[in-house]
């Protein structure tokens, strides 16, 4: 099975800005989805944001106003610009993708591609 690999993910002080870019797979189908999660230390994982292959995105409430999703299809690749970034941002983040019709669900068993993870850290 084809795996997704990010990269970008690094230490920041809080105020900070960090890129994560994820290598997406290639498509044939007309509908499919792609994600950012993250699990921080302890915690279970939780979805960040997500873009289908129609460019419409949504937001997990912790990133609205300061995380933008975006997917460049000439160069299938994922990206998720982190602005004012705080120290409960610290987690790993995971990309993933998935064959999904209609809206993009936050259900990560929807997700059949998965990315190892990159961590982020985000120091007070």
């Amino acid at each position: 099975q084809v795996q997704l690999m990010e990269s970008g993910g690094g230490s920041v002080q809080a105020g900070g800005s960090l890129r994560l870019s994820c290598a997406g797979p290639v498509y044939t189908v007309s509908h499919y989805c792609m994600a950012w999660f993250r699990q921080a230390p302890g915690k279970g994982r939780e979805g960040v944001a997500l873009i289908d292959n129609g460019g419409r995105t949504s937001y997990a409430d912790p990133a609205k106003g300061r995380f933008t999703i975006s997917y460049d299809n000439a160069k299938n690749t994922l990206t998720l610009q982190m602005d004012t970034l705080k120290p409960e941002d610290t987690a790993m983040y995971f990309c993933a993708a998935g064959q999904v019709y209609g809206t993009c669900p936050w259900y990560q068993p929807s997700y059949t591609r998965w990315g190892q993870g990159t961590q982020v850290t985000v120091s007070s």
